[in-house]
């Protein structure tokens, strides 16, 4: 119970990492969004504010140009032409300005050659303009408030989140008041930048604050649920791999009980068959020395004998190696084999059964001798065992397309020989599993023949494992030391 508290215990941490995690990620964006669109917002209200007083200067420059004959009429018609101009005076030559400020202005404006601000009331909405040139100077009186443009302002001036206004010297002109400018907490966003006119060095200053209200709260908590529904799927599908492994565990303890059973019994059968064996092996022999007395049998006789006691030694061979194997795993004979005459001899054995199933069997080898290190009798059987599971597997081709490929070759100090065939293959899903015991993908198949074959050769000091088929098909490759 204290381990299943502490695993759940490790898996609620890990949620709550993942979530405060995600949680934290779209927060940021979320405020990198809204500071984005707020510095854009700011950047068009300088745009716009700069292209009006940049229009004030080209007035007063153009008034300037004509300010002699015909300028009057000009003058009259501006207001009317620009809703920000007020009031344009004109000072001709001999006369005074009835304003000191203008005229200090207009000193200043002779010395820079420009318009210069003569005077500023940000609280009213009011500034004056001067320009000095000859044969007159010029003078506007511009309204703020008209000037702005709110058809192309970017967002709505009663409702828009940021404050934002034009600022001189501590003076202050609200543009927009900002929906939420004084809220406690949160993030400050803060935008300045003077407008785009030296003779009005007025600067837009734009600033916002974010509370905790505008973060992406259904997001981050769409995110915490759905790291929730991973990590519980993922902790199922832990669950399920965890019992199928000891399922597995415990199936594999099963099947390692069933071989020693059927290790006893193999030991049994070698043990009650090799007195029988041996008194054939014996019978044969007595009976060649009686065929060879008088009267003289046939030659044919004979080697019927011969051939009777050579599969008898054989027989016995078998069962011996057999036994000696359950005994003695490790106690394998090991002597220098022609692995090209062993594929010949296997095929030699088989080739009535590969003619039965319409299979072709070729044999790829190299000229000289490819020599392992083996025991024969281990080395005949693991390539009879692969031979006829390459058979099997080709009873659902069609006869025109069963072939089975034997190739031998040395490669890096091993010797190498591999049977492949162009069945149907084995799943990727199956091939970790077709070394176990008693695992076979053929109906009615004891799954033995591999398990074994395995064995044999490990006790060889080699290796059999599932290799690269040269099409569709299986391919198994034996590999030993080279003699």
């Amino acid at each position: 119970m204290t381990h299943r508290l502490r695993a759940l215990g490790g898996w609620m941490l890990g949620w709550l990492l993942l979530s405060a995690a995600g949680a934290a990620w779209l927060a940021h964006a979320q405020l990198e969004a809204l500071q984005a669109a707020f510095d854009t917002d700011g950047r068009i209200v300088h745009r716009i504010l700069s292209q009006q007083v940049v229009q004030n200067d080209a007035v007063l420059a153009t008034l300037a140009l004509a300010g002699g004959e015909g300028a009057a009429g000009g003058e009259a018609r501006l207001p009317a032409v620009y809703p920000s101009i007020l009031r344009v005076q004109r000072r001709a030559p001999g006369e005074a300005w009835n304003d000191a400020a203008l005229a200090q202005a207009e000193v200043r404006s002779r010395a820079q050659r420009g318009p210069v601000l003569a005077d500023a009331d940000l609280a009213r909405g009011r500034y004056r303009l001067v320009i000095g040139a000859a044969p007159a100077s010029f003078a506007l009186d511009i309204d703020l408030a008209a000037a702005v443009p709110w058809r192309d302002w970017p967002a709505d001036p009663k409702t828009a989140p940021a404050r934002m206004a034009l600022v001189h010297q501590g003076q202050r002109f609200e543009l927009q008041g900002g929906r939420d400018a004084e809220a406690p907490g949160g993030w400050h966003f803060r935008f300045r930048k003077p407008l785009a006119s030296a003779s009005q060095p007025f600067e837009v200053d734009a600033e916002r604050r974010v509370g905790w209200g505008e973060l992406p709260w259904a997001r981050m908590l769409a995110w915490a649920a759905g790291m929730a529904v991973l990590l519980a799927g993922a902790r199922l599908l832990r669950r399920q791999r965890t019992e199928r492994r000891r399922a597995e565990e415990l199936l594999r303890l099963g099947q390692v009980a069933r071989l020693n059973t059927l290790g006893e019994l193999a030991a049994g059968m070698a043990h009650e068959l090799n007195q029988p064996l041996t008194a054939v092996l014996a019978s044969t022999q007595a009976a060649r020395r009686l065929l060879d007395e008088e009267p003289p049998e046939t030659g044919a006789a004979r080697d019927a004998m011969a051939q009777a006691a050579l599969q008898a030694r054989r027989a016995a061979d078998v069962l011996g190696r057999l036994r000696g194997t359950l005994e003695r795993p490790d106690a394998a004979r090991r002597e220098p084999v022609d692995l090209r005459q062993a594929a010949r001899r296997a095929l030699h054995l088989l080739e009535p059964e590969g003619e039965r199933r319409h299979t072709a069997m070729r044999l790829e080898a190299p000229e000289q001798p490819v020599r392992a290190l083996a025991d024969p009798v281990a080395l005949e059987q693991i390539v009879h065992n692969l031979l006829m599971n390459a058979l099997q597997a080709l009873e659902e081709v069609p006869p025109a397309r069963r072939e089975v490929l034997l190739r031998v070759r040395a490669q890096d100090g091993q010797a190498l020989l591999s049977v492949s065939d162009t069945g149907p293959g084995i799943p990727a899903e199956l091939r970790s599993r077709v070394f176990q015991p008693f695992f076979s993908t053929r109906r009615g198949g004891l799954g033995l023949g591999l398990s074994l074959s395995e064995t044999l050769a490990a006790g060889m000091g080699g290796a059999l494992a599932e290799g690269a088929a040269p099409g569709q098909g299986a391919c198994f490759v034996l590999s030993l030391p080279l003699a």
